[in-house]
């Protein structure tokens, strides 16, 4: 299963916010998308999965085009983890996974979706959450509900938008390594917009780094976090260093 984002253009009315995006992600692969603020990072991935209509430019899952896809073909495709949660839902933890399992749902539940559920809050250790009301939880306990909704939907690939903003360390920490988890057990791919570049440095295959609404560079993070690109692109001057397992940990020093 391949991704492919080809000439992407997306404008807010007359505002450009993305033009000729082309990337590709494989199968089993985690890329994360940085860049600064108003960079379109968010915007992509809501272009991606259909949530934002391009002006131009096509996304393929699999050599089919999404967009002429139907909506229940693509959601069994496509998992959608947004960057906040709806804080008044009266439902319980049950019942919002169950949500992840609409498009296969026929006329009613099955027994089935209810294992797929089942199965899912255990696979995200979160089965003492079931019988909670969602309201009740804390924010990384919300981000990893949301998260198992959409792997409810068995999908081939994860957006992820912002998936650690407004998490403390840990939290962070739990969140990312679930991602990790699920794309080497699931065999699925996983696309995230990052604002952490050290978080996006330790879990990523591949980061795709956007200036000026298109992509500066694309490669693995020893390649795209250099002094010269993050000077270039955020207008700062830092040092980058070996961090965990070697991966490139960036030290912010000032501004230019």
């Amino acid at each position: 299963m391949k991704l492919k984002v080809k000439d992407l253009s997306f404008s807010y009315g007359s505002a450009n916010t993305l033009e000729d995006i082309t990337m590709e992600v494989d199968k089993g692969e985690i890329v994360s998308l940085v860049g600064p603020n108003g960079a379109g990072k968010s915007t992509l991935i809501k272009c991606i999965d259909r949530i934002l209509k391009p002006q131009k430019g096509t996304v393929f899952v699999d050599g089919k085009e999404a967009a002429r896809l139907s909506s229940k073909d693509f959601s069994k495709m496509m998992g959608y983890v947004p960057q906040s949660t709806l804080e008044v839902f009266p439902y319980t933890v049950f019942d919002i996974v169950l949500m992840g399992r609409r498009p296969h749902i026929g006329w009613r539940v099955t027994s089935n979706d209810v294992k797929v559920v089942a199965r899912t809050l255990r696979f995200m250790g979160i089965e003492e959450f079931a019988s909670r009301y969602f309201d009740e939880l804390s924010g990384g306990e919300k981000q990893k509900i949301a998260m198992a909704r959409a792997l409810a939907q068995e999908p081939k690939v994860l957006l992820l938008d912002e998936p650690t903003s407004n998490l403390d360390i840990r939290h962070q920490l739990e969140v990312m390594n679930i991602v990790k988890k699920l794309v080497q057990e699931k065999k699925i791919s996983a696309i995230m917009a990052m604002h952490d570049l050290n978080l996006a440095s330790r879990f990523s295959d591949n980061m795709v780094m956007l200036k000026d609404k298109g992509v500066f560079t694309v490669g693995d993070p020893k390649s795209v976090l250099t002094p010269a690109n993050i000077e270039n692109v955020y207008g700062v001057r830092a040092e980058v260093r070996n961090g965990h397992m070697g991966r490139p940990y960036v030290m912010p020093i000032e501004p230019i």
